[in-house]
């Protein structure tokens, strides 16, 4: 039986979520290692096969359960994560499973006579992995770090927290994948350096560009194709062995499960010896009859230069995105299984101009990597700068007392973000800087961190003004807060340390108040907002009362658009935010001709004198 020698109680694992496989790893004295399961795999299969009666399977006892029940099982569930119905059409018509009726907002997947939510069935995949790690360590193991790519989202970030905390993980953090391969290697100790992460997996392909400054990585650009991976190289393989054996046999084997999954393990195993190899035979024996072929790695790279050269274009354009030459990058780091095919390799040097890291299993890497941000949390890695996260959302404070959120809660930081903001009144020469903290949607419900003017702003109309609102939290968890007039340039900053003098309680007990008057809040916002838009118009339509093109209506037109301000004005003070903008939108349609009018007033005065 494998055991580890953790390091404290304190230990925290570090797990690759994968696509196509998952895995999970820990300190084990100065290096990272990824813990095998009982049936000694290092990786497990992320399938899950839900039987009618019984625990749920998962791994490679399910993968036999895609064969022989596709209808209750599934894969490649991270494709779904975080996402709803609308955004996964083109992925559901690739996969054998269904959404249950009523699916939106969140997908739910029918698996036989149950149904389940991605992040459900990835918390099973994540209870395999856990329990695999506590028969090895022979301990609870409730915190992880996990791994994410760097594309998800908020949403999707959310829903594998989600996924953690329904297995029973307390999830320390989420940490990019091309992070964790880059810290795997060791080159967070750098000083600095720009780090190309090629990784094509099983299902996807991703490349990433990092740069590193002083220990902190920073994902300048990501890019990549979600349904380009090894699985492509082996369809192809499949494809032309199931003809092989059509024309040598007589007989059309691809409609039986049994035979199709024997052969594509038999063309498997010939593309991995391929890697050290310059021939491999697919075997494959069938009912009595015997199918033998040999492929030189010469005719492999030719069936494969199409798929290997799509890898590329996004390369190109990350780059491109991330404004590097192939020059300019110090390290490439190579990911995933397909990696470890020569002309991928080979591929990836030529196009960066650099030999790329091969000393670690690229399917391994990324759960290294994990369980070294595992080891740094838990206090056994030292001398590594320990990522945060900022625990509440941080803000300003607009117009009408609602708060526009800039770096949000469980950002891991150093983060930094901005925003750009205008002026409410006509002349306003300096701007009052409100910064908050919190997750209630008015300024007043949360907590006050700061307040600092801006200055000598140009004097302007209403809405013409520009101020660049700049957030940025560094490694120490210190709030830098900067205002810009982005016409003058006049700059005004101040320093917050936000997360200071705030317990874990009062934390929780800020976002357990943001849940309970969720409702609450969003009535106050939606009110607040149509206040603020029902002000911008009756101003407008007071200022072009006094234009010339007011004298051009009608008598019955000035009267509507009076009658329609009137309704307004009336109608401001009331506490319900649908009858504002309904009152609003009577306003915008009755002064639709004045507008016009105007524009064509300027328009004239503008070209008088001219000749074309």
């Amino acid at each position: 039986m494998f055991q580890i020698e953790f390091d404290s109680p304190d230990s925290v694992v570090g797990i690759d979520l994968g696509t196509t496989n998952s895995l999970i790893a820990c300190m084990k004295l100065t290096k990272p290692e990824v813990i095998p399961g009982e049936d000694g795999n290092r990786m497990v299969p992320s399938i899950v096969s839900l039987p009618p009666e019984g625990a749920p399977i998962v791994g490679n006892a399910a993968r036999a359960e895609l064969i022989d029940h596709p209808a209750r099982t599934v894969y490649s569930v991270k494709r779904l994560m975080g996402r709803g119905v609308a955004d996964v059409q083109e992925e559901l018509k690739l996969f054998p499973f269904h959404i249950a009726e009523g699916s939106e907002s969140v997908i739910r997947l029918v698996l036989g006579e149950k149904t389940l939510t991605p992040p459900e069935v990835s918390a099973l995949i994540l209870r395999q992995l856990k329990a695999n790690a506590e028969a090895a360590l022979g301990m609870p193991v409730t915190k992880a770090v996990i791994t994410v790519p760097a594309y998800f989202n908020d949403a999707q970030r959310q829903a594998t927290r989600d996924a953690g905390r329904i297995a029973g993980l307390d999830v320390l953090r989420l940490v990019n994948e091309p992070t964790a391969a880059a810290l795997a290697y060791g080159l967070d100790k750098r000083k600095q350096g720009v780090i190309a992460v090629y990784d094509l997996g099983g299902g996807t392909f991703d490349i990433s560009i990092l740069r590193l400054h002083d220990g902190i990585f920073e994902v300048l650009a990501t890019n990549g194709d979600t349904h380009l991976g090894g699985d492509d190289i082996d369809n192809r393989l499949l494809k032309i062995a199931l003809e092989d054996v059509a024309s040598e046999w007589g007989e059309d084997v691809s409609h039986y499960g049994e035979a199709v999954q024997t052969l594509r393990a038999a063309v498997i195993r010939a593309k991995e010896a391929l890697s050290f190899a310059l021939s491999a035979t697919v075997d494959f024996t069938w009912h009595g009859k015997a199918y033998r072929r040999e492929i030189t790695r010469e005719l492999f790279e030719g069936l494969i230069r199409d798929i290997v050269d799509r890898t590329l274009g996004p390369c190109r354009d990350c780059m491109k995105d991330a404004d590097v030459t192939p020059e300019q990058i110090d390290e490439v780091v190579l990911v995933g299984g397909s990696t470890r095919i020569p002309m991928v390799r080979s591929a990836v040097e030529v196009l960066f101009r650099a030999r790329p890291h091969t000393e670690l299993n690229p399917d391994e890497v990324v759960a290294l990597g994990a369980a070294v941000q595992a080891g740094i949390l838990a206090g056994t890695v030292e001398n590594q700068l320990l990522l945060d996260v900022t625990p509440l959302s941080l803000g300003i404070e607009i117009y009408g007392g609602v708060v526009s959120k800039i770096i949000h809660r469980n950002s891991t930081i150093p983060a930094s973000a901005g925003e750009t903001f205008t002026t409410g009144i006509d002349g306003q020469t300096n701007v009052l800087i409100h910064v908050v903290q919190g997750e209630r949607e008015l300024a007043k419900d949360c907590r006050s961190l700061a307040r600092f003017d801006l200055k000598g702003i140009a004097p302007m109309p209403a809405g013409m003004a520009r101020i660049e609102v700049r957030f940025l939290i560094d490694a120490n968890g210190i709030l830098h807060v900067t205002a810009r007039d982005g016409r003058t340039g006049l700059e005004q900053s101040v320093e917050v340390k936000p997360t200071y003098g705030l317990t874990d309680e009062q934390v929780e007990a800020m976002i357990e108040a943001s849940i309970d008057h969720a409702e609450e809040d969003y009535q106050a916002a939606q009110l607040a907002g149509a206040r603020i838009d029902a002000d911008a118009i009756m101003t407008a339509t007071a200022k072009a009362q006094k234009n010339s093109a007011w004298l051009s209506l009608t008598d019955e037109e000035r009267q509507a658009v009076t009658d329609a301000a009137n309704r307004l004005q009336l109608a401001y003070h009331h506490e319900d935010h649908q009858i504002i903008r309904a009152q609003i939108d009577r306003l915008n349609e009755v002064t639709h001709s004045l507008a016009e009018r105007m524009m064509n007033t300027a328009v004239n005065s503008a070209l008088k004198g001219t000749h074309v």
